[in-house]
């Protein structure tokens, strides 16, 4: 047997492409929820996840894995739209001409942006098509030092800054190169004319969580069952032991794949985790009106959360019964944070006086419901390191990271059958 440590989207699929081989398997998840970030919200129509979702078309992985579970014609491929806010203005930013109208960069700032984002070095004068390749030669160069010289003190203050902030707070001044360069070069696919496209599964990822456990079968899969040993013999894994319902039971098993977080490996098996992750906090607000004309909405002014993303500006509110559904998020630095430390009404309550700071016109009354969840864990870090995490295949197995980001560097595999895989659902080329 080969024990899969989780039942998220990683591990699921893990455990559909052993089984697919030939071997067999068992999945345990500590928690009594599947899907992990790709849990989902009730709503009038289609549910509605947890924490926002999107693909973009260079994750072939994951679409893979929608093919093979028979929803390929579920997914849908859709333009999505970005802004700024910016001074109280909502500032379109999918196509050329709305760039170019954007106030608060020149036009030479605006080239050395479009340069970069091209991933095209014009320093010097002479145009060079290959200095962004190697992402590994940016993991030591600061993004803030990296940024002035490859695109102007404008750029960076006026426009990367404020993104910054919002994604990493005092964490800023730490963060590599590797990860905007790993961003760029992970993008979605761009129509010139209407803009970026992405993925959504119609009717939810929490579809692909549920065909993925009737793949694996139910009876394959044990909740509430929290892995605490990984036993190896002479340099083989020999059993798991596992803790549920307050009984400890020890299983035979012939290799492990560690479907968590890293620090869940290291527990495991003591192989070092020195990766700092940020914790997430995200809202979803069930509105009856539409307040942008945007998907994604950076947000430059000061706001309490660090993105504001209308989803039924991507997905119809027909979808969900005339709901208009939004998501306001934010990254945690440290769990002493006042955000973190406030209750679920209280974070509700601050973001609400937000949207109403940003958005005049919004009513109170027009909000039907807001859930909020948490994640102590959902990115890490990037300080010296590519931020840009996930963990590939064992010889055995591939299997998807479920995200918007690329893979890399890939996991240290444990000797004999353990290796790890983590998957970063909603972690957005623009979040």
């Amino acid at each position: 047997m080969i024990g899969v440590v989780g039942g998220g989207l990683a591990g699921l699929a893990a455990a559909s492409r052993l089984q697919a081989q030939g071997h067999e398997v068992q999945v345990f998840e500590a928690s009594d929820d599947l899907g992990g970030l790709a849990a989902t919200y009730e709503t009038r129509g289609d549910p509605i996840e947890k924490f926002y979702h999107h693909l973009s078309k260079s994750e072939e992985t994951i679409v893979e894995v929608i093919d093979d579970l028979g929803l390929g014609e579920a997914l849908e491929w859709l333009y999505m739209s970005n802004a700024y806010y910016v001074d109280g203005v909502v500032h379109p930013m999918d196509k050329p001409w709305e760039i170019l109208a954007y106030p608060h960069l020149s036009l030479y700032d605006k080239f050395r942006l479009g340069m970069l984002v091209l991933e095209v070095d014009v320093r010097g004068g002479r145009p060079s098509f290959d200095t962004y390749d190697r992402l590994e030669d940016f993991e030591d160069v600061p993004i803030k030092e990296f940024l002035l010289e490859h695109t102007t003190r404008s750029v960076y203050e006026s426009f990367w800054e404020p993104l910054l902030d919002a994604k990493f707070g005092s964490r800023k001044e730490d963060v590599s190169a590797a990860w905007l360069l790993g961003r760029i070069k992970f993008r979605g696919e761009r129509d010139l004319l209407k803009g970026e496209i992405l993925g959504y599964l119609r009717g939810g990822f929490g579809r692909l969580v549920d065909a993925l456990l009737d793949d694996v079968g139910r009876e394959n899969i044990t909740t509430g069952a929290r892995v605490t040993d990984v036993g190896v013999a002479n340099g083989a894994v020999e059993s798991l032991t596992v803790e549920r319902e307050g009984s400890v039971q020890t299983h035979d098993a012939d290799a492990v794949v560690v479907a968590a977080m890293p620090n869940v490996l290291e527990a495991l098996t003591g192989y070092p985790c020195d990766i700092d992750f940020q914790g997430t906090v995200c809202s979803v607000w069930s509105m009856d009106e539409s307040l942008t004309d945007t998907y994604w909405l950076n947000i430059k002014d000061e706001a309490p959360f660090g993105v504001f993303i209308e989803h039924t500006n991507f997905v119809s509110p027909e979808r969900y019964g005339g709901e208009h559904l939004y998501y306001t998020a934010s990254y945690v630095q440290d769990y002493e944070e006042d955000l973190w430390q406030m209750d679920d009404a209280e974070v509700e309550q601050y973001w609400q006086d937000g949207i109403a700071d940003l958005f005049p016109s919004f009513d109170p009354d027009s909000v039907n419901w807001v859930q909020t969840a948490r994640n102590p864990g959902r990115h890490p870090s990037t300080s010296g390191a590519i931020s840009t995490w996930s963990f590939p295949t064992t010889s055995a197995t591939r299997w998807p990271t479920a995200s918007t980001t690329p893979g890399w560097p890939p996991a240290p595999s444990i000797p004999n059958g353990a290796s790890t895989a983590r998957s970063w659902p909603g972690s957005s080329v623009r979040s």
